[in-house]
Parts: C-alpha cells; structure tokens; sequence
C-alpha cells in the first residue's frame, strides 16, 4: 500500500509559477513510475506529466511540454512539479499518483494503482 499527500497549489495570476509535492510514504518499492494528473470541472481527467525511478525518464502532455518539469527526490520520497508560464486553463484539481515500476513512463491512468487527495491550483487572468 502507498500513501500519496500533495501540496502546494493555490491562487496565482496567469504567467506565474508554483512547485506542487507529493510526499510518497508506505511501499515506496510500489512507486517506480510517478505521475501528476489534473481535473477540471466537467473535463475528463488529464495526464500531464511522468517519471520513471532510477533511469528518470520523463513525458508530457502536449499542453503543458516546455512550461511544466516533473522531478522526483528518491532520498525524500518526493515528488515535484515545477508548472512556469501558467495559463488560464491551467486550472484544475492536480493529483499525484503512483504505479509499479516500468522502464517508460506513461500517461494512461489504468498504469497508476495509487492516488493523492488532490491539490487545488486556480490561475487568473
């Protein structure tokens, strides 16, 4: 089993930034692939970023490549997710989630057996 706790969004105007977390407790052996995911209301659910331990390799969606940077600290069993130049439909409900070990990262959620709360990041014009 595996406990994910995210932190870090807020309110912020369009073009700033914000560092999501994502502290990993319990199996950490069950957290070799890392992902965030967000929501907005009436969206469906949108894979943004991955990571695989140990290699560290890395894929982003489309809508947030270039902006967002995904990074995991292993000794600390944390996950990050630096989001610069946001926009406006930014925001969402971001969710940290955790899946076995794979050699690729992967946005498709079935990979992904474990999830946070939620993290609430609101991006004003």
């Amino acid at each position: 089993q595996v406990q994910l706790q995210e932190s870090g969004g807020g309110s912020v105007q369009a073009e700033g930034s914000l560092r999501l977390s994502c502290v990993v407790s319990g199996d950490t052996a069950s957290s070799g692939l890392m992902g965030w995911f967000r929501q907005a209301p009436g969206n469906e659910r949108e894979g943004i970023a991955a990571i695989t331990a140990g290699n560290g390799r890395t894929t982003y969606a489309d809508s947030v490549e270039g902006r967002f940077t995904i990074s995991r600290d292993d000794a600390e069993n944390t996950l990050y997710l630096q989001m610069n130049s946001l926009k406006p439909e930014d925001t969402a409900a971001y969710y940290c989630a955790a899946g076995d070990g794979r050699p690729w990262p992967t946005l498709v959620s079935a990979f992904y057996l474990y999830w946070g709360q939620g993290t609430q990041v609101t991006v004003s014009s």
